[in-house]
């Protein structure tokens, strides 16, 4: 666990520890899918808290493994390149699009059938109040982050190859993605219930590409996160554009890294070695034109530590 990211490594540690302790308190008769899952918006049991608590909550173990494994093969890629902070934000508003998503589909839904206009609901001939029935629509589970992730890591490496079981051969990332984005939105389009959150998936990719092109322009104060910027404040949909025309270009993954993580030390002290090359490099050759007597104190000092290390 040493080698994860602080942020990736206690995310693996809360979700976890969530699971084991809606374990414990199920069997004293206490559910925490009902407390901290996310509830209809027009449901009695709906909570503003449980936006943010629900991806917290998994239904099963394979529910939990399957969200995690993604978490730690592509979380700590990502914390590596954004930088805690804005990893952690990232992670964050890409569950809370996908909450909102998952809302808006499940109000579309309400109205568009006229639940309103009816108190009681039929479950397979067997009639319950319309308030009972609203407060089974419960959502629970990290995919909508999950696949914010998902979307991060195809933009940053779109080139990156990747084994998927049970395609025999590698794809690249940006096709990745985008199949799983096609996947999702035809099952969320299709008429069978499988009892996943497809458009809520849908959210989470889709406001972390709103993120990621809002950083690329430039947006927020401080570091860029490891994302470039387009050039001088070009129109939302020119930076759409031009970052879908790029992950078709046939070129090396690009990535910078922040001073945050193994990779950001390595490259801060290569940076930093340059800069001590040339610093000495120039001291010398005034060596060579004044003599060393020639040089400032703080010269001498200088020249002192660089060939001392």
């Amino acid at each position: 666990m040493n080698s994860i990211p602080p942020v990736t490594k206690n995310l693996l540690i809360i979700n976890v520890l969530c699971f084991f302790a809606s374990l414990a308190f199920r069997s004293h008769g206490i559910d925490f899918d009902e407390l901290f899952g996310l509830h209809f918006l027009l449901a009695s049991n709906f909570r503003p808290w449980q936006l943010f608590t629900y991806m917290f909550m998994h239904a099963s173990w394979q529910h939990l493994f399957f969200n995690m494994f993604a978490v730690w093969m592509f979380g700590r890629i990502i914390e590596q390149t954004m930088g805690r902070n804005r990893f952690l934000f990232y992670y964050l508003t890409c569950g809370l699009g996908a909450g909102l998503m998952q809302e808006i589909v499940q109000m579309a839904e309400y109205w568009y059938y006229g639940y309103a206009a009816y108190e009681q609901a039929n479950l397979g001939g067997v009639l319950v109040p319309m308030a009972d029935y609203l407060n089974r629509w419960n959502t629970v589970g990290a995919s909508g982050a999950v696949y914010g992730i998902l979307l991060a890591f195809g933009v940053t490496f779109p080139n990156e190859r990747l084994f998927i079981f049970p395609i025999p051969v590698p794809i690249k990332a940006k096709y990745f993605v985008v199949g799983y984005a096609i996947i999702e939105l035809l099952s969320a389009l299709s008429q069978s219930s499988d009892g996943v959150a497809h458009m809520a998936h849908l959210g989470g990719m889709l406001v972390g590409l709103l993120l990621i092109i809002y950083w690329r322009r430039g947006g927020g104060n401080g570091s860029n996160g490891g994302y470039r910027s387009y050039g001088p404040r070009d129109d939302s949909w020119n930076g759409f554009r031009n970052w879908f025309s790029s992950l078709f270009k046939k070129k090396e993954p690009h990535i910078d890294v922040t001073y945050g993580g193994r990779y950001g030390q390595e490259a801060a002290y290569r940076q930093q070695k340059k800069e001590q090359e040339e610093e000495l490099n120039r001291i010398l050759d005034k060596v060579k034109k004044n003599g060393y007597e020639g040089l400032t104190a703080e010269e001498k000092r200088r020249l002192f530590d660089i060939t001392r290390k």
